[in-house]
């Protein structure tokens, strides 16, 4: 017991400002949705009309949850948990792999193993380390809602619902963790089954069944495939159910024995999947830098990649779903479909749209890797190798940045590629083809500020790059996004790369917001190259 104390105590020094960060951020977004609401969404007739369009309208329900009452407690969970519960999901995946994976890869896993501390205690620990977290995350999310005056009952079934997907995503992370050779990869899987979870739960609110009241849904299959929908299936505030809290801890139960049995017979520092030998010489392609970046970030820009491309699957996919919705007796949906043709657009358009931010937000997050891939070569000591033979600094740079972007048109390309295969496939005419490429192209300028930005970071400060760039990612999608919700001033808003991305519709698409940030990501990337020329590269 005192050696397993003394690896939690190791865990939480080296996880201080992380956990502190993830669990500060969770409980302050509760608490400003909650404020949000009661400033915006103070009366009953407010909440009433807010909710019926947001049942008319499947795009909504895909960023948002599931409808299940005009109680102030029921509308903020209908309205924020799904995010809090993605953050949760996301901190927890990401803790277990720095635990276990990486450790591993550093070798620290294998000398602590060599001491009483023994292969299977560390990993005990990193479990209590995971619960510890999500523990407090569950109070953090229950303390927000209280402090604003709902409902303490339905507060705490919240938090114990955003909680219990946080402990089932460390499960997953764990078991991922055994499965993949690096932590680069394991980060990778595990965020994608995150965002997997997320995605179906809004499949299963968008396709789900109205009530007679028109304020209230019956979730869809493909929520309970989630175990996001599970946690949503708790009803807080308005059934305050326990058993469903059940299936996300059984999931994390099953993913922990199965890692747990892994680890029991796999040497340390291997994976299941093991990593194919290497050739015995290398290809003439690697001769240049970008080639070389190329072919270690091969595998995280497929995945990326593949990601844009479900999404854009799934966007032209669900047409028939969203016409199934789109009924003439439903009289709020009478309005949404005259307000959305005087627009010049249909719900297949704005459900697209919805779902290409998503996959702009994908693109971000690829383009960022590229710069974070330069900073971890760097630290690393590897980068002084490259530059030891006949290759610059800016081409060195250059090289990375020219990938970043390629990565980012490609990840978006995919996404419109699979939209219009699956719009094209269902006979669907709702969304023309010109619109849907205009709407995949609007996510480029966005994704691109966060290749060139990171990039200026890290060439200034590079200590700070990797998590400047992904609190850069996180601040822009909370305000862009979720800004509006949380009922934020549009200046604040508009500091957002993602509240600047044009929604084409027809020849009155304003397109000025793209130029914008073409041109500061232009200025960026050009002044990162410039001071590149006299920074010294090292370890430090």
């Amino acid at each position: 017991m005192a050696i397993l104390l003394v690896l939690w105590g190791q865990r939480l020094r080296r996880d201080r400002w992380q956990l502190v960060s993830w669990v500060a951020a969770i409980g302050a977004f509760a608490l400003f949705a909650a404020a949000a609401v009661t400033q915006t969404y103070g009366n009953l007739v407010s909440r009433t009309e807010i909710l019926q369009v947001a049942i008319a309208t499947p795009a909504v329900l895909m960023l948002r949850g599931l409808p299940r009452g005009v109680d102030q407690g029921a509308f903020t969970f209908f309205l924020i948990y799904a995010f809090l519960a993605l953050l949760a999901g996301l901190m927890s995946t990401f803790l277990a792999v720095r635990h276990s994976r990486a450790d591993e890869e550093t070798g620290g896993a294998e000398l602590v193993a060599a001491t009483p501390a023994g292969r299977l205690l560390p990993n005990a620990a990193t479990l209590l380390h995971g619960i510890a977290a999500n523990i407090l995350v569950a109070l953090a999310v229950f303390a927000g809602f209280v402090a604003q005056g709902l409902d303490p009952q339905g507060s705490l079934t919240a938090g114990a619902a955003t909680g219990a997907v946080g402990l089932a995503f460390l499960g997953v992370g764990l078991l991922v963790a055994q499965f993949m050779g690096t932590s680069r990869g394991a980060n990778g899987v595990s965020a994608a089954l995150v965002v997997l979870a997320y995605v179906l739960r809004g499949i299963g609110d968008a396709t789900g069944t109205p009530g007679a009241g028109g304020t209230t849904m019956t979730e869809g299959a493909a929520s309970w495939f989630s175990p996001i929908g599970w946690g949503q299936q708790t009803y807080a505030y308005s059934g305050n159910r326990a058993w469903p809290l059940l299936l996300p801890l059984g999931l994390a139960v099953a993913c922990l024995a199965a890692a747990w049995s892994i680890l029991r017979v796999r040497d340390s520092g291997a994976s299941v999947w093991a990593a194919r030998p290497g050739r015995a010489a290398a290809r003439q392609g690697l001769r240049s830098p970008a080639a070389l970046a190329l072919r270690l970030q091969a595998g995280s820009i497929i995945g990326w990649g593949l990601g844009g491309l479900a999404l854009g699957l799934l966007a032209g996919s669900l047409g028939k779903a969203i016409a199934a919705v789109d009924t003439p007796e439903t009289n709020i949906t009478a309005v949404m479909r005259e307000m959305l043709q005087s627009q010049g657009t249909s719900q297949t358009q704005l459900m697209v749209s919805v779902l290409f931010s998503v996959a702009g937000v994908l693109a971000a997050a690829c383009a960022l890797q590229a710069v974070i891939r330069l900073r971890q070569e760097e630290a690393a000591g590897t980068a002084e190798l490259l530059l030891a033979v006949p290759v610059g600094r800016v081409r060195w740079l250059s090289g990375y940045l020219v990938l970043g972007a390629a990565a980012v048109v490609l990840v978006v390309g995919l996404a419109g590629v699979g939209a219009w295969v699956t719009l094209t496939g269902s006979g669907d005419a709702s969304m023309p083809a010109d619109a849907l490429w205009q709407t995949a192209l609007a996510q480029l300028p966005a994704a691109l500020i966060y290749l060139a930005v990171p990039a200026l970071v890290f060439v200034l400060w590079p200590p700070a790059t990797i998590a400047a760039s992904w609190a850069l990612l996180a601040v822009g999608v909370m305000l862009g996004i979720f800004g509006g919700m949380l009922g934020m001033d549009q200046s604040l808003r508009n500091l957002s790369p993602f509240t600047h991305t044009p929604v084409p519709h027809g020849a009155d698409t304003d397109w000025s917001g793209a130029w914008w940030m073409l041109a500061i990501a232009a200025a960026a990337g050009g002044l990162a190259v410039a001071v590149m020329r006299r920074r010294e590269v090292g370890s430090a």
